[in-house]
């Protein structure tokens, strides 16, 4: 089957494509005419040549099409898939299928990358029945109707299309289905796509080509989210630190195209320039890897971009700063705007090619005027040389080159040694003064090279500029908070402990009436204090941006609000993950409540827990008798709140500053969940617990695709909650309309003290989201390191006869690879246990409480509850890519959580109205 486009290694069709030649012309508004053999030359001029528009009509228009029909997209076209469309859960989660027709691909994909598989772009379909193969005499006619077509004939460009175009049983090339998949996408599933793939350590795609119309797009939007740490050289510590987005860091570009043919391969160099040591990582797809041969449809045109980044370490580092890699698919002539761009934002441009003809040198010697660095990769095997050296030495004044600037390629060279040198070039350009850009440098070059910018569309400048009218007045996190956010801090801190201590006098066997009534007075006090203050010009701004009827504009307000923040934040923040202090105990073990794990960044939770605490002022006094109900200004909020809860924003469960629920800020939010998911609000609760730092929210995000912040230089400490939707077709199977997932974040501050006011707190809060679980993952870093409010949680709950199913999940947090569970490692979780275990039971008055983990009724010693999770990394960061044992780990935890709860082994599951019922009382 003959390739319509142009791979990176093999032979290419020497003529251009007339609809690839209308690009051409239209962009530089350049003529070609053409010449005898391989040589043409252009000119300028104002049309273009009629006969080469008509030749094939039809085929180029209908590739995509014919792409999106093949895929099963074309549905897409006009109703984008959505990010929550990706996210369901179905009878797919459950199994670890391979795709057996092309229909089957995009949501293999998705699935995979979600997981973060380092297979995932491997497209390969097996099928249950071989198709019968076509007979000789047909192949042979077939083969005799396409090369005598009658030119006079309508059919015959269609004819020539179908003939080349991918059938279902034909392997699709992988850099189309990830063309076509963007093409079909929203801009929150694109994001996510592009952020999924960057902790793979792919190349993302940065022009996303339109073979049809011929508007490519500048992909800006999808890398907002892009987040990368590294540390500059020497030395390794907290002053060589950095921690940026990838679209506002600016650093040396240096791309890599083709002209006309090459032996070499870009990607498989670009690779190896990449890889450090022997171990090559496969950043950009290549004809080597399975299906690089196959013929590209719609992708030629694509920019894919990926960087280096310093570790920090000389053995391992290949460049002492990050630098930007840029990979054009398909010749440099059929591509002319996508090169031009290049040559406008790189510090130095390879061009791989084997001849250099007429052609060719034209294109190059209207280059004449840019200041970018050439170099030339050659090999000459199918070349000309005499007319290579030729042209090459008519290219040295224009392009300003020299001989140092021509490198040759066979297949006797070495590739250990060629591929020194390109790094060689590379830092030699790097320690010279250089451009060095930032993807929106990139992107402002795009605009007025006429590109599409994703980021460009109305809703998103709109959600933007809002974003900036709240940003732009905060000049101190701190100061903000408390002159904007009026309502939290102390007065917030204050009425969680009077209710605190109001909710543990209704336990009390004969509780003071005084005591009780001074207590509702101090708790009214508060309340009118918060209620008497209106909403900040800040927070005014945010109810507007999430008020919005369009749904896409409030998205984009949420995301747009996310980075913002994080611009803001102190730099005190911006520190090595290892730098970072958890909590200390004080005199005796006793330790300030109020004290900070960690500095916690300003982020959206603090403008909906300004807005949650106008709730519960206003709520309270209505309650009391002293606002009538006719007069409430915020009885909407929490149906705002729930909205965002159904687009996938983790919200906020229990407060991180105060370490208390807003009970009836949250109960109100899921009254308006129950109103608006109608009939489907049969729910499962699963919660994840854990000590910060042992990867928890990082599962969880594997697992499902959720969006809890991980690391604690970025997390806020309270305990979030994210909505998933189970599929329609799957519920019943399954139990349940929807999953709660919450993540406990930074509440378990981890087995510091067994007594004190901060270890009966956190064994509360444990309690307290282990209560309303149906299943629950303990993430422990080491196995018998079971935080002891977690132990204390365990005893409490056995008591009540509320069990959850348990999983305990010990993460190898060191280790790039260790080889299945060890037999040791449910051994030690089961032994007896140690001084905190004991002392947890005897604060129970469990009078046996010296017996082992395995006596809990949780915990039965043949049932699969331990796992072990390989390490994420397979690599040192910042390089490193996720380890395949880790994505395959977590599939088969997904797999036994779902098929736990389909089985009922997850307790009795629930509704809504009595997850609120459980909240009260709990």
């Amino acid at each position: 089957m003959a390739s319509p486009g142009h791979s990176d290694l093999g032979e290419v069709a020497p003529e251009i494509k007339a609809s690839e030649r209308r690009t051409a012309v239209a962009i530089a508004d350049l003529e070609w005419r053409e010449m005898e053999g391989d040589d043409c030359e252009f000119r300028y001029g104002d049309g273009t040549n009629e006969a080469q528009d008509n030749d094939f009509p039809t085929v180029e228009r209908s590739r995509l099409q014919e792409m999106l029909s093949l895929l099963g997209l074309e549905m897409y076209q006009v109703q984008k898939l959505s990010l929550q469309d990706s996210l369901q859960i179905s009878f797919d989660s459950m199994k670890n299928w391979a795709p057996q027709v092309p229909k089957d691909l995009p949501w293999n994909f998705l699935r995979k990358l979600q997981a973060l598989n380092a297979d995932a772009r491997n497209t390969t379909m097996v099928l249950d029945v071989l198709p019968d193969a076509r007979p000789v005499e047909k192949e042979s006619q077939m083969e005799e109707e396409i090369i005598y077509w009658d030119p006079a004939d309508d059919l015959a460009a269609d004819i020539y299309s179908f003939s080349e175009l991918p059938t279902p049983d034909t392997p699709v090339n992988p850099l189309d289905l990830l063309c076509a998949l963007l093409i079909s996408s929203d801009s929150f599933l694109q994001q996510e796509i592009v952020l999924k793939m960057a902790l793979c350590q792919f190349a993302l795609p940065l022009v996303l080509p339109d073979s049809e119309n011929h508007y490519h797009t500048f992909l800006l939007w999808a890398m907002r989210g892009i987040v990368r740490t590294w540390w500059s050289q020497p030395p390794r510590g907290v002053g060589s630190f950095r921690e940026d987005s990838v679209v506002l860091s600016r650093a040396p570009a240096f791309a890599f195209v083709r002209m006309d043919v090459s032996s070499n391969s870009k990607s498989q160099l670009l690779n190896a320039v990449l890889s450090p040591g022997h171990r090559q990582w496969d950043c950009f797809w290549h004809r080597d890897l399975n299906l690089g041969t196959n013929a590209r449809e719609i992708s030629d045109g694509l920019v894919e971009i990926s960087w280096f980044f310093p570790s920090g370490r000389e053995d391992l580092d290949i460049f002492p700063e990050p630098v930007t890699f840029l990979n054009l698919r398909g010749d440099i002539g059929s591509h002319w705007l996508q090169f031009k761009l290049l040559t406008e934002i790189s510090s130095a441009v390879f061009i791989l090619t084997d001849n250099i003809s007429k052609k060719e040198y034209k294109l190059l010697y209207s280059m004449k005027e840019s200041t970018t660095k050439y170099y030339f990769i050659l090999s000459p095997y199918r070349g000309k040389r005499n007319t290579n050296l030729r042209f090459l030495n008519k290219l040295i004044p224009v392009l300003k080159i020299d001989h140092s600037h021509v490198l040759v390629k066979v297949s006797s060279t070495d590739s250990d040694s060629f591929v020194k040198r390109i790094r060689a070039i590379v830092g030699n350009v790097l320690r010279a003064p250089c451009r060095r850009v930032s993807v929106e440098d990139m992107a402002h070059a795009a605009r007025k090279l006429g590109l599409k910018v994703d980021e460009d569309c109305e809703e998103c400048q709109k959600a933007k500029d809002r974003m900036e009218r709240i940003t732009r007045k905060i000049k101190d996190s701190d100061a903000y908070r408390r002159d904007e956010l009026r309502l939290q801090g102390d007065p917030w801190r204050k009425a969680a402990q009077v209710e605190k201590e109001f909710c543990q006098l209704q336990w009390a066997v004969d509780p003071p009436e005084k005591h009780r009534a001074e207590l509702r007075r101090r708790l009214l006090e508060l309340r009118m204090q918060q209620n008497s203050h209106d909403p900040s010009s800040g927070v005014q701004e945010f109810i507007s941006g999430i008020s919005s009827p369009s749904l896409s504009e409030k998205q984009y307000f949420l995301r747009w609000m996310e980075w913002g923040l994080a611009r803001v934040a102190q730099p005190r923040l911006r520190q090595p993950p290892e730098t970072l202090l958890t909590l200390r105990p004080k005199h005796g073990g006793a330790t300030d409540l109020g004290e900070l794990l960690w500095p916690e960044p300003l982020g959206v939770e603090h403008f909906l827990r300004e807005m949650g605490q106008f709730y519960e002022a206003e709520s309270c006094l209505v309650e009391a008798g002293r606002l009538p109900a006719g007069q409430r200004r915020f009885a909407h909020f929490p149906g705002l709140a729930s909205e965002l809860l159904l687009t996938g924003l983790p919200l906020e469960l229990i407060d991180g500053s105060t370490l208390s629920m807003p009970v009836r800020w949250v109960t109100g939010l899921l009254k308006e969940l129950h109103v608006r998911l109608e009939r489907r609000s049969r729910l499962v609760v699963l919660s994840a617990l854990g000590v910060p730092g042992t990867g928890k929210s990082t599962l969880l995000n594997t697992m499902f695709g959720l969006r809890f912040a991980t690391g604690k230089s970025c997390s806020p400490r309270g305990a979030f909650m994210q909505l998933i939707t189970v599929a329609e077709g799957f519920s019943q199977d399954l139990g349940c309309d929807h999953i709660l997932v919450i993540d406990s974040g930074g509440l378990i501050g981890g087995a510091l003290t067994s007594a004190g006011d901060r270890f009966e707190l956190e064994a509360s809060l444990a309690t307290l989201l282990m209560g309303l679980s149906n299943v629950t993952v303990i993430s422990l870093a080491e196995t018998k390191d079971i935080p002891a409010a977690i132990l204390h949680a365990f005893l409490r709950l056995e008591k009540t006869g509320h069990m959850p199913n348990y999983q305990f999940v010990y993460q190898n947090l060191h280790d790039v690879s260790v080889p299945g569970p060890r037999p040791r490692d449910k051994r030690q979780l089961l032994d007896p246990p140690g001084d905190l275990s004991r002392a947890a039971a005897q604060m129970e008055k469990q009078s046996d409480g010296f017996r082992a983990l395995a006596g809990l009724a949780f915990c039965d010693p043949e049932k699969q509850h331990i796992w072990h999770i390989p390490g994420l990394w397979h690599g040192a960061p910042p390089m490193a890519a996720v380890s395949l044992a880790y994505s395959e780990a977590i599939f088969e935890l997904k797999r036994c959580l779902l098929e736990n709860i389909r089985n009922g082994l997850s307790n009795q599951n629930k509704n809504i109205q009595q997850l609120i019922e459980l909240v009260r009382r709990l």
